[in-house]
């Protein structure tokens, strides 16, 4: 059997890209979806009727919709946010739908969002 601690230890080390490509090779070998899951639980969240599972939201994704025409403004803003370097973040502009912040708070999430904004791009909070 593998070692889990290695593997997640290994996997706490990728980038925000290389999880992304990981995502995507897992998601063709096994021919599953990795969104499928996120679905059903948010469907699950939003059926339950009791005000404590009603809890607000604390963990946000910053997703980048469309870059806009200012791509070069986003890329900068990318690598104030994140610290990648220029590639990734030029990588990470060019993928459409791709996380800039991964259960980011409220706070910082919103700052993600105002900077890429303010730089031309389109921000989607999940």
């Amino acid at each position: 059997m593998a070692n889990l601690e290695k593997i997640a230890e290994d996997l706490s080390k990728l980038t925000i890209l290389e999880a992304a490509e990981l995502t995507k090779l897992l998601e063709e070998k096994w021919g599953v979806s990795a969104a499928a899951p996120v679905a059903v639980a948010a469907v699950a969240g939003a059926a339950g009727g009791s005000g404590e599972d009603a809890e607000e939201k604390t963990e946000f994704d910053v997703i980048i919709k469309d870059v806009g025409p200012k791509k070069i403004d986003v890329i900068k803003a990318i690598r104030q946010i994140t610290q990648l370097g220029l590639k990734d973040a030029k990588d990470l502009a060019e993928t459409a739908g791709a996380k800039v912040l991964e259960q980011a708070g409220k706070e910082p999430a919103q700052d993600a969002k105002s900077k890429l904004e303010a730089a031309g791009a389109t921000i989607e909070l999940a």
